[in-house]
């Protein structure tokens, strides 16, 4: 995959959006029914390795991937949703003092409704004193479990939504413990390679390989995020060309072999926001657009951003990346405007 000149209507609008974004490296890659158009940028000088080429970090958009493979495994017969988070854990190292705990499924880790805070408290006291120092790579399963069976979830599971990175990082151990296998080698088998991402990787790959993040001034360089436990909460790393492909997967189901789990985390599951007017599936965020909704997610590391979103009636999918994080930045309102607007145009 090569990036397109500015030249062509959609080339030149990718051209002007990336000018917007104020990131050391960016990424703008679009497909519209099969058709792709990718445009890089930014305010460094171009890496040695092209930047369409780079591995990015995903942040919390590696729950995408955590629940598609959920929603496979769940169709495979291996587990249900409805599951009970405790039964598909290996053996606790303490007790369950909280009867909210036992309440919790599969389901409700996916959907952000188990009442677990967002980080675990242990995690937040450590980000106040070193806020630049990476919590995540020292926190291993052992402490996870622990640290969540001493957690009183806020409200009884399934009744109210609270994003939960500790909740998603939860799925990781449930799904080892209910195939007994790796959630690494899961990822791979089930999801990975039968979508045929092989530019996906859940850590570093190869000096060059990866893109290198910054800190919010932009100048910064950032080291690469290791996600310790929470690895199925935030740990992927994937090509735009990848990503393209997973998108174009989204939009059409039937021609891979995880069509009915792709079609699975697409279904309108609860309502929140502002008149209930924005819809949530088992993983994507909804909003409604023209001709029908748009689904997408966002995610960050410690120093890139990265956001994925599609529109099944236009057949459009939409990939965005920079190399910094922060509003400042402007790349998930630039993404996320380009694709709103594009789900209103024929697409040709």
């Amino acid at each position: 995959m090569t990036p397109v000149s500015a030249g062509s209507a959609l080339g030149d609008r990718l051209a002007d959006a990336v000018t917007g974004i104020d990131a050391p490296d960016v990424v703008l890659a679009v497909t519209r029914n099969g058709r792709r158009t990718v445009m890089t940028g930014g305010s460094a000088l171009a890496p040695p390795t092209p930047r369409h080429a780079l591995r990015y970090e995903l942040g919390s958009l590696s729950k995408t991937f955590t629940v598609l493979l959920l929603a496979e495994l769940a169709r495979d017969g291996v587990l249900s949703l409805d599951d009970r988070l405790v039964d598909r854990l290996p053996e606790l190292p303490l007790p369950l003092p909280h009867p909210h705990s036992r309440r919790i499924t599969l389901r409700h880790l996916a959907t952000h409704t188990s009442g677990l805070p967002r980080i675990p408290a242990d995690l937040i006291a450590g980000a106040l004193v070193h806020p630049y120092a990476n919590g995540y790579a020292q926190y291993d399963t052992g402490r996870l479990l622990r640290t969540f069976a001493r957690t009183r979830p806020r409200h009884r599971p399934g009744t109210r939504w609270r994003y939960s990175n500790f909740g998603l990082a939860l799925l990781g151990p449930a799904l080892s413990g209910a195939t007994g296998a790796g959630y690494p080698a899961l990822l791979t088998d089930r999801v990975l390679r039968p979508l045929g991402l092989t530019d996906t990787t859940l850590g570093p790959g190869t000096t060059g390989t990866d893109a290198i993040g910054h800190r919010t001034n932009g100048v910064t360089p950032v080291g690469s995020a290791d996600m310790g436990a929470f690895v199925a909460a935030g740990s992927v790393r994937a090509t735009p060309g990848d990503l393209l492909t997973y998108l174009e997967a989204h939009l059409s189901p039937d021609g891979t072999p995880l069509a009915r789990p792709l079609r699975d985390v697409q279904v309108p599951l609860l309502r929140r926001g502002r008149r209930k007017r924005n819809t949530h599936t088992l993983t994507w965020y909804q909003h409604p657009a023209a001709r029908g909704p748009l689904l997408f997610h966002v995610g960050a590391t410690f120093g890139q951003q990265a956001f994925l979103g599609f529109h099944p009636a236009s057949h459009t999918g939409l990939v965005a990346l920079a190399t910094r994080r922060g509003r400042t930045c402007r790349m998930i309102s630039t993404a996320y405007e380009l694709l709103y607007a594009l789900a209103g145009e024929p697409s040709a």
